[in-house]
């Protein structure tokens, strides 16, 4: 299929679709596809191109108050359902996605950018947490409590808490949406989904999906439009129980802002700002293997992307150039050809972002190894980039990057690093790359971070609580713990005297 892809353009694309029923451009409302009553709409466009792909109906307040209405509506049935029965159709909606694996990967290749091999793991990743769910949905137990009373049983069981919004950003716009949707799903709720609106045919793909797969009108309900005005309705609705959202820790704390008069439950995965932290025990070419991964991946577009690379001061130099030659050798381009490594950032704003990053540190004194500008592949795409000697209150030390550029810097001692890693107000993940293993222990234990990889990058996955500490998020997704953040509580005290 790529090599197909690589002599057309994203027009032509389109077209190899094999069903395409997936591409769609209404919203999904109670089991019907909806248009907005007014007529709006919002262009979705190609980032590698800035091609027009698609004009999707842009719901406004009241039309994702109907979406709550469905939702609402469709909750008792749905919560009354064996889990073996949901089990049934998060597992068809499974294996349908995979079915349908290369068209999604192609979806969410036109509308995000990201290389069509990236898209195709995406939708495994995306796929795996409704094949999770459909098991671990059934293993909501009852808890039994030792009576204190005389004559007394005690029982805990988890129920679900009732309609769940769910907010989902751009860089993974499967992945992001499964990974709420089915837990919220196998625990009994409803949902109302708002995807970003720049990537949003690929949740409308998955919505047709759970339709084909069974899904009971009303239940998974997908609005698309201007965010500030549906993500604006489900904060204030009291009948939303809770609201799960990925994005930045700045939004983030305006949606909990905005959830309080309703205390609702939230589930927030937030900004990351990881530290790679490499010692001189470590092997310079494996190191340098792992800092490619953690940084480049989704072309540096992701909040796992290590933001800050330290490395042990008799290695900096070895390592460098080991990690230099392999920057040197990514591929930058559109998606969809040959063997792309690096794709477009997602708009200017982006592009902008990383230019006044890498200025900044250049201005601290940092030196600049590779790249460091637009690439001539797009207006969107730029050159991955290499600084080292970076200074720590440069801001590519300090805040988020999103983007292809990777800052290394010396340290000479574990408890220098360490203070240095946990400076930060977030705390999503870190990376550690060291033989010693009494360091890998002290290393887990110190570092301030809701998870930590040692000598690897690929960590998630359906069993894992994904989440992090600090400014970085609220709760945690994957595994039995994401269930538990869709239900609630409830205690039974019963008499059991003659």
């Amino acid at each position: 299929m790529t090599a197909v892809f690589a002599r057309l353009d994203y027009h032509e694309a389109l077209t190899q679709l094999s069903d395409r029923q997936l591409l769609r451009d209404l919203a999904y409302v109670n089991g019907r596809w909806t248009s907005s009553k007014g007529g709006h709409s919002f262009q979705v466009t190609d980032p590698a191109s800035s091609a027009t792909l698609a004009w999707v109906a842009s719901l406004d307040g009241e039309e994702t108050g109907a979406a709550v209405d469905a939702a609402a509506s469709a909750f008792p049935r749905w919560r009354r359902m064996l889990p073996q029965e949901r089990s049934v159709i998060l597992r068809e909606w499974y294996r349908l996605m995979l079915a349908a694996k290369e068209d999604l990967a192609l979806l969410m290749t036109l509308e995000q950018g990201k290389p069509l091999a990236e898209s195709r793991g995406e939708i495994d990743y995306a796929a795996s947490f409704l094949e999770w769910y459909a098991e671990e949905g059934k293993r909501l137990n009852a808890e039994s409590v030792t009576s204190h009373l005389p004559d007394t049983e005690m029982v805990v069981r988890r129920e679900p808490l009732g309609v769940v919004g769910v907010v989902t950003p751009w860089n993974f716009p499967c992945a992001m949406v499964t990974r709420k949707v089915a837990a919220a799903i196998a625990a009994g709720c409803t949902v109302v989904a708002h995807p970003s609106s720049e990537t949003p045919l690929s949740a409308l793909a998955l919505a047709e999906l759970a339709e084909r797969a069974g899904m009971p009108p009303g239940v998974f309900n997908v609005v698309t439009g201007d965010a500030a005005t549906i993500v604006g309705r489900l904060c204030e609705e009291p009948r939303v129980r809770a609201l799960s959202f990925t994005g930045s820790t700045e939004i983030g704390r305006l949606i909990a802002e905005q959830c309080a008069p309703t205390m609702k439950r939230l589930v927030m995965e937030l900004g990351g700002h990881a530290p790679l932290i490499i010692f001189d025990d470590a092997d310079v070419e494996r190191a340098a293997d792992i800092a490619i991964a953690a940084k480049f991946a989704t072309s540096g577009q992701d909040c796992l992307a290590a933001n800050r690379i330290y490395v042990q001061r008799p290695i900096l130099k070895a390592f460098t150039q080991a990690f230099a030659k392999r920057i040197a050798a990514l591929e930058v381009g559109q998606g969809l050809g040959g063997d792309v490594d690096i794709g477009p950032l997602m708009h200017e704003r982006a592009v902008q972002k990383v230019e006044a990053q890498v200025k900044d540190a250049i201005d601290r004194g940092a030196k600049l190894s590779a790249g460091g500008g637009r690439h001539h592949a797009g207006s969107l795409f730029f050159e991955p980039t290499l600084l080292v000697d970076v200074p720590d209150d440069a801001a590519i030390m300090r805040k988020e990057t999103f983007g292809p550029v990777a800052a290394v810097t010396a340290f000479d001692t574990e408890e220098e690093v360490v203070a240095r890693a946990n400076d930060t107000e977030y705390g999503l993940v870190a990376y550690v790359v060291t033989a010693n293993g009494a360091r890998q222990m002290r290393l887990g234990r110190n570092l301030e971070y809701g998870m930590v990889a040692i000598n690897r990058v690929k960590i998630t996955g359906g069993p894992v609580p994904f989440g992090g500490w600090k400014q970085s998020g609220v709760g945690r997704e994957g595994s039995r713990h994401g269930l538990e953040a869709f239900t609630e509580l409830k205690y039974l005290c019963i008499d059991t005297a003659a």
